[in-house]
């Protein structure tokens, strides 16, 4: 099986579900964490986007979208791109404010789509890359492909868990 596809089937599952997650929520609700401290549907999203589009652009060896465009200004935050997500307290998960649900597809779908972009061009041979030696072992391309998408994939199902909870 050719790696390209593969990993594009797996990629192509993160945008509908996410969608499915937000679809028909207003900025209210995505923004109501099912009980204090906990995280929102508006943060879910938007850290499996800012993990996407980071890792991605990282890979790309260019800037993150994040950066490069009025995304953060939509979400009510600044333009860091070592903001993503990871060890966010209470406060700054409930800082994450997004217009409403389309402004978390379009943000996601505009990381997704540089990430087919690069899927695209993989071989099988991309895989065993060493992308990054922080850690022991190195982490290889292949390794972290899956890494991005399972992140993503969790935190979509956690997104709809806690729209269950909050009666949506």
């Amino acid at each position: 099986m050719d790696v390209a596809p593969l990993l594009l089937d797996l990629y192509g599952r993160i945008p509908p579900l996410a969608r499915e997650a937000v679809e028909g929520l207003d900025a209210e609700t995505l923004a109501r964490p099912p009980e204090p401290g906990a995280n929102t549907i508006a943060w879910l999203i938007w850290h499996l986007a800012r993990v996407e589009d980071s890792h991605v652009a990282e890979l790309l060896e260019e800037d993150q979208l994040w950066v490069g465009g009025d995304w953060a200004g939509r979400f009510g935050l600044a333009p860091d791109p070592g903001d993503t997500g990871y060890g966010h307290t209470p406060e700054q998960v409930a800082a994450v404010r997004p217009e409403g649900p389309d402004v978390l597809v379009d943000y996601l779908e505009a990381a997704h789509a540089r990430t087919c972009g690069y899927l695209e061009g993989l071989g099988p041979g991309d895989l065993d890359r060493v992308v990054d030696r922080n850690w022991d072992p190195p982490v290889t391309l292949g390794v972290r492909l899956v890494s991005i998408a399972d992140d993503c994939l969790q935190h979509i199902g956690q997104a709809a868990y806690v729209r269950g909870l909050l009666g949506s």
